[in-house]
């Protein structure tokens, strides 16, 4: 099996290729060792690893932050042997039964339907190469509020992707959008 690794705009934050296909649908941000050791496997043998602090598990990606402190060129090894054992394993990246977010039914207001489709259509897909993920949470007087998780979530860039980027798309297509926001 050979994994590929890409750097992520995130310097904490290292995205891993297995080749195959992590999750079948959605995605999982997973920030408590805890957490990952009921929801997934996979989670659970990359936690194991010292200085892990995040997991977030993609279609075919898992991105990996790293403690500040830690450096990647010794962890880099580990993660890729917990990422291997897991999937010669055979073992589910996520158990039956836990929850994986899907994504939202469509909106009633045709202004958050306008939002969610540029979001999953031009904007979702640029972040998920860069090893994260962007989440609408809500539209309120004029305020698009957004999650971001992987490698966005920390990332020095975000502000930037948000204000320079999501931001300017969404006010250029929607005339109703005044300001986006990160929300945790």
């Amino acid at each position: 099996m050979f994994i590929q690794t890409e750097q992520t705009p995130n310097p904490a934050t290292l995205k891993f290729l297995p080749g195959q296909d992590v999750l079948a649908e959605g995605t999982l941000d997973l920030r408590d060792p805890a957490e990952a050791g009921t929801a997934s496997p996979l989670a659970k043998r990359l936690f194991a690893c010292e200085g892990v602090t995040g997991v977030y598990l993609g279609r075919d990606f898992i991105s990996v932050t790293k403690a500040e402190g830690e450096d990647w060129y010794l962890m880099k090894p580990a993660v890729l042997g917990a990422i291997m054992e897991h999937f010669l394993s055979g073992d589910p990246a996520v158990n039956p039964g836990a929850e994986v977010p899907a994504a939202d039914a469509d909106d009633a207001d045709p202004t958050v339907r306008q939002i969610k489709e540029l979001l999953d259509t031009r904007v979702r897909p640029a972040v998920a190469q860069d090893g994260g993920d962007i989440v609408f949470h809500g539209f309120e007087r004029g305020v698009v509020y957004l999650h971001m998780q992987g490698a966005c979530a920390g990332c020095p860039s975000s502000v930037m992707t948000l204000k320079n980027g999501i931001e300017n798309l969404l006010k250029y297509y929607v005339p109703d959008v005044v300001e986006v926001r990160a929300v945790s």
